[in-house]
Protein backbone atom coordinates (compact mmCIF):
# COMPACT_ATOMS: atom_id res chain seq x y z
CA UNK A 1 0.00 0.00 0.00
CA UNK A 2 1.15 3.91 -1.16
CA UNK A 3 1.22 6.89 1.47
CA UNK A 4 0.15 9.87 1.10
CA UNK A 5 0.28 13.26 1.46
CA UNK A 6 -3.41 15.23 1.69
CA UNK A 7 -3.33 18.79 1.64
CA UNK A 8 -5.55 21.60 2.20
CA UNK A 9 -5.19 24.35 -0.49
CA UNK A 10 -5.70 28.08 0.73
CA UNK A 11 -3.16 29.24 3.50
CA UNK A 12 -1.53 25.77 2.86
CA UNK A 13 -0.08 25.38 -0.47
CA UNK A 14 -1.19 28.62 -2.14
CA UNK A 15 -1.64 32.27 -0.20
CA UNK A 16 -4.73 33.07 1.33
CA UNK A 17 -7.06 35.53 -0.71
CA UNK A 18 -10.44 35.64 0.53
CA UNK A 19 -12.50 33.88 -1.45
CA UNK A 20 -10.09 32.88 -4.61
CA UNK A 21 -11.61 32.18 -7.80
CA UNK A 22 -9.36 34.23 -10.19
CA UNK A 23 -6.47 31.77 -11.71
CA UNK A 24 -4.41 34.92 -12.03
CA UNK A 25 -4.56 35.73 -8.03
CA UNK A 26 -3.13 32.22 -7.68
CA UNK A 27 0.14 32.25 -5.28
CA UNK A 28 1.92 29.54 -4.36
CA UNK A 29 3.75 29.69 -1.12
CA UNK A 30 7.36 29.68 -1.09
CA UNK A 31 9.35 26.55 -0.67
CA UNK A 32 6.03 24.43 -1.20
CA UNK A 33 6.89 22.83 -4.67
CA UNK A 34 10.32 21.89 -3.76
CA UNK A 35 9.14 20.17 -0.82
CA UNK A 36 6.60 18.51 -2.45
CA UNK A 37 8.88 17.24 -4.86
CA UNK A 38 10.91 15.57 -2.27
CA UNK A 39 7.55 13.56 -0.86
CA UNK A 40 6.93 12.59 -3.93
CA UNK A 41 10.58 11.29 -4.93
CA UNK A 42 10.47 9.33 -1.54
CA UNK A 43 7.50 7.78 -2.89
CA UNK A 44 4.17 9.39 -1.69
CA UNK A 45 1.32 10.49 -3.35
CA UNK A 46 -0.60 14.03 -3.00
CA UNK A 47 -3.85 14.86 -3.41
CA UNK A 48 -5.07 18.13 -2.35
CA UNK A 49 -8.49 18.37 -0.36
CA UNK A 50 -10.14 21.57 -0.22
CA UNK A 51 -13.55 23.29 0.82
CA UNK A 52 -14.68 25.90 -1.61
CA UNK A 53 -17.97 27.44 -0.07
CA UNK A 54 -17.99 29.76 -2.10
CA UNK A 55 -19.61 28.01 -5.04
CA UNK A 56 -22.19 26.63 -2.37
CA UNK A 57 -22.94 30.31 -1.35
CA UNK A 58 -23.08 31.91 -4.80
CA UNK A 59 -19.78 34.06 -4.91
CA UNK A 60 -18.60 32.21 -8.18
CA UNK A 61 -18.52 28.33 -9.61
CA UNK A 62 -17.14 24.97 -10.03
CA UNK A 63 -15.81 26.53 -13.39
CA UNK A 64 -13.92 28.99 -11.74
CA UNK A 65 -12.52 26.69 -9.02
CA UNK A 66 -11.67 24.48 -12.34
CA UNK A 67 -10.18 27.17 -13.88
CA UNK A 68 -8.08 27.90 -10.58
CA UNK A 69 -7.12 24.51 -10.57
CA UNK A 70 -6.05 24.23 -14.02
CA UNK A 71 -3.74 27.04 -13.55
CA UNK A 72 -2.53 25.65 -10.01
CA UNK A 73 -1.90 21.88 -11.80
CA UNK A 74 0.37 24.05 -14.43
CA UNK A 75 2.14 26.04 -12.03
CA UNK A 76 3.08 22.99 -10.35
CA UNK A 77 3.68 20.69 -13.41
CA UNK A 78 6.63 23.24 -14.40
CA UNK A 79 8.20 21.98 -11.04
CA UNK A 80 7.29 17.94 -11.76
CA UNK A 81 4.34 18.11 -9.00
CA UNK A 82 1.44 16.80 -9.97
CA UNK A 83 -1.65 15.40 -8.06
CA UNK A 84 -3.17 12.11 -7.95
CA UNK A 85 -6.49 13.99 -7.74
CA UNK A 86 -7.78 17.11 -6.30
CA UNK A 87 -11.00 16.55 -3.70
CA UNK A 88 -13.48 19.54 -3.62
CA UNK A 89 -16.29 20.17 -1.50
CA UNK A 90 -18.17 23.05 -2.92
CA UNK A 91 -21.36 22.93 -0.17
CA UNK A 92 -21.51 25.84 2.24
CA UNK A 93 -21.35 25.66 5.91
CA UNK A 94 -24.81 23.89 7.06
CA UNK A 95 -25.48 22.36 3.37
CA UNK A 96 -25.45 18.57 2.95
CA UNK A 97 -22.14 17.54 2.05
CA UNK A 98 -20.21 14.11 1.99
CA UNK A 99 -16.77 15.24 1.51
CA UNK A 100 -17.01 18.77 3.69
CA UNK A 101 -14.08 18.67 5.94
CA UNK A 102 -13.56 18.16 8.29
CA UNK A 103 -15.41 14.65 6.60
CA UNK A 104 -12.83 12.25 6.22
CA UNK A 105 -14.61 10.80 2.96
CA UNK A 106 -12.09 11.70 0.16
CA UNK A 107 -9.37 10.41 1.85
CA UNK A 108 -10.86 7.33 1.83
CA UNK A 109 -12.34 7.58 -1.76
CA UNK A 110 -8.66 8.17 -2.20
CA UNK A 111 -7.50 5.03 -0.24
CA UNK A 112 -9.99 3.01 -1.78
CA UNK A 113 -8.68 4.48 -5.50
CA UNK A 114 -5.04 4.80 -5.40
CA UNK A 115 -4.12 1.91 -3.05
CA UNK A 116 -3.07 4.44 0.07
CA UNK A 117 -2.29 3.49 3.67
CA UNK A 118 -3.97 6.25 5.94
CA UNK A 119 -2.14 4.91 9.04
CA UNK A 120 0.72 5.44 6.90
CA UNK A 121 0.02 8.95 5.42
CA UNK A 122 -0.19 12.65 6.43
CA UNK A 123 -2.71 15.62 6.42
CA UNK A 124 -1.28 19.20 6.36
CA UNK A 125 -3.51 22.90 6.74
CA UNK A 126 -4.16 25.87 8.01
CA UNK A 127 -7.18 25.25 10.11
CA UNK A 128 -8.56 22.42 12.96
CA UNK A 129 -10.84 21.06 10.57
CA UNK A 130 -7.91 20.23 8.04
CA UNK A 131 -6.32 18.49 11.25
CA UNK A 132 -9.39 16.78 12.23
CA UNK A 133 -9.72 15.46 8.48
CA UNK A 134 -6.74 13.99 9.18
CA UNK A 135 -7.55 12.11 13.09
CA UNK A 136 -10.82 11.18 11.66
CA UNK A 137 -9.25 9.35 8.88
CA UNK A 138 -6.66 7.53 10.91
CA UNK A 139 -4.01 9.21 9.22
CA UNK A 140 -0.61 8.66 10.84
CA UNK A 141 -0.13 12.48 11.77
CA UNK A 142 -1.66 16.04 11.31
CA UNK A 143 0.05 18.93 10.63
CA UNK A 144 -0.78 22.38 11.39
CA UNK A 145 1.28 25.32 9.01
CA UNK A 146 1.45 28.48 10.26
CA UNK A 147 0.94 30.05 6.90
CA UNK A 148 -2.53 31.38 6.05
CA UNK A 149 -5.19 31.09 9.13
CA UNK A 150 -2.59 28.70 11.16
CA UNK A 151 -0.94 31.26 13.24
CA UNK A 152 -4.20 32.35 14.24
CA UNK A 153 -5.51 29.20 14.84
CA UNK A 154 -2.37 27.56 16.84
CA UNK A 155 -3.02 30.85 19.36
CA UNK A 156 -6.77 30.61 19.50
CA UNK A 157 -7.29 26.38 20.00
CA UNK A 158 -6.77 24.97 23.28
CA UNK A 159 -3.48 23.32 23.92
CA UNK A 160 -5.04 20.09 24.40
CA UNK A 161 -6.84 20.45 21.23
CA UNK A 162 -3.44 20.02 18.97
CA UNK A 163 -2.05 17.87 21.39
CA UNK A 164 -2.39 15.04 18.86
CA UNK A 165 -0.83 17.80 15.86
CA UNK A 166 2.91 18.92 14.43
CA UNK A 167 2.64 22.17 14.41
CA UNK A 168 5.65 23.93 12.07
CA UNK A 169 6.00 27.19 10.05
CA UNK A 170 4.66 26.38 6.40
CA UNK A 171 4.05 23.06 3.53
CA UNK A 172 8.36 23.29 3.13
CA UNK A 173 8.84 22.92 7.23
CA UNK A 174 5.84 20.25 7.06
CA UNK A 175 7.27 18.30 4.08
CA UNK A 176 11.00 17.95 6.36
CA UNK A 177 9.69 17.00 9.03
CA UNK A 178 7.22 14.03 7.41
CA UNK A 179 10.54 12.65 5.34
CA UNK A 180 12.50 12.59 8.73
CA UNK A 181 9.85 10.33 9.77
CA UNK A 182 10.65 6.36 9.51
CA UNK A 183 9.46 5.14 6.19
CA UNK A 184 8.25 1.78 5.99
Amino acid sequence: MNRALFLDRDGTLIVEKHYLHRPEEVEIIPGSADGLRALLDAGFHLFLVTNQSGVGRGYFTMADVDRVHAHLEAELAAEDVPFDAIYVAPEAPGQPSRGRKPSPAFLHDAARDFDIDLARSFVVGDKLIDLETGWNAGCARSLLVRTGEGALTERKTPPEALRDAIVVDDLAAACRWILAQPGE
